[in-house]
């Protein structure tokens, strides 16, 4: 497995996501200005792999703040947190990392100089705790995983592996601890346009392993589960409702309509912290737009006409009617069923 972000003695290393799967190039960031940057424009992304990024820019701006007034220092805290969080609406993970930072740094009662080193503690941890969560949601994915056939081909969609966590992945943890206890023949990955982020990520992560892949386009998947080609849709999440609804890669809802079509388990696997009881229902998610030009072009190409209009959002919200278990580091949770984990996020 890739290691898509690294502390090394003063600054963070994050692999660039936008060079894969050509080029597997570092990048260093040394600033909160820089890792807001590399968020927004995708050098990391996947929403555990955003907040474990969110809480090292905290770190990485608080050491940047030069008072000893403790008051002074929080109020500048909360300003970088703001920037940090404006780069991915949608993510909530992004949210909760900066939210932890933030209640570590006010009910810390040390001084600024120390609070810092608390501050980097606190990143460090929720680095290490993201990596043994995804280990945990993979080995709990096994428990609703289809019986039969004995050889699971599993779908997934968008890039929910090692490269959008810490290390492991949520979706594609799945896949992985269904490839070590022998269960899977073989994974199904869509494309994921407009980024591709299953032709380039998803793909170079099972040929990486050695797991058996097979890339199709989005508008394949229903056609591969007519064919009986697909047992299980497994997909990662960026937010979820209290009720279940949850946001993921644009054409997630889709997929699940085509899996419920066909009598085919569609799960979520997703960490608690990516779970906003705050929110009612998917209608309340905050759905992020992106630059048209990812639909238009490639690269420098262009492969639409002048005056076509564009609409391009980056996720979806699937309605939890669609979902036969949300897979967490808790075990698996019908959507209905989710309140029983309220408290355990509290904690």
């Amino acid at each position: 497995m890739v290691d898509p972000i690294t502390w090394k003695e003063d600054r963070v290393l994050l692999i660039d996501q936008t060079r894969l799967p050509a080029e597997e190039v570092f990048v260093e960031i040394a600033t909160y200005q820089d890792m807001a940057q590399a968020i927004k424009t995708m050098i990391v992304r996947g929403a555990p792999a955003i907040g474990v990024a969110a809480a090292y820019g905290i770190y990485l701006g608080a050491r940047e703040i030069q008072t000893g007034d403790r008051g002074e220092f929080l109020s500048r805290l909360d300003e970088i947190a703001q920037l940090l969080g404006s780069t991915r609406p949608t993510a909530v993970n992004l949210f909760w990392a900066l939210d932890r930072m933030l209640k570590t740094a006010r009910e810390t009662a040390l001084g600024v100089e120390h609070l810092k080193e608390v501050l980097l503690e606190t990143a460090k941890t929720i680095h290490a705790e993201d990596l043994q969560t995804c280990k945990a949601i993979g080995d709990c994915g096994l428990s609703v995983l289809p019986a039969n056939p004995d050889k699971l081909n599993i779908l997934t969609h968008c890039n929910a592996g090692a490269l959008a966590t810490a290390g492991y992945g949520t979706a594609l943890g799945v896949v992985r601890s269904a490839w070590s206890a022998g269960r899977l023949t073989r994974v199904f990955a869509d494309e994921t346009r407009p980024r591709l982020q299953g032709a380039k990520l998803t793909a170079w992560e099972c040929v990486r392993e050695g797991i058996p892949v097979t890339l199709i386009s989005d508008g394949m998947a229903a056609h591969c589960m007519q064919r009986g080609m697909i047992h299980a849709v497994v997909v990662g999440a960026d937010r979820i409702a209290s009720n279940g609804d949850t946001a993921n890669k644009i054409g997630t809802y889709h997929l699940a309509i085509a899996a419920k079509a066909h009598n085919i388990p569609f799960f979520v696997a997703a960490p608690l912290s990516t779970i906003d009881f705050k929110l009612a229902s998917g209608a309340e998610i905050p759905i992020e737009e992106r630059d048209p030009a990812e639909i238009y072009q490639v690269g420098e190409t262009r492969l639409t006409p002048v005056g076509v209009e564009f609409y391009n959002p980056a996720f979806d919200v699937t309605p939890a009617a669609y979902i036969a278990a949300i897979i967490t580091e808790f075990g698996a949770f019908a959507p209905a069923d989710l309140n029983q984990l309220r408290e355990k996020q509290a904690v």
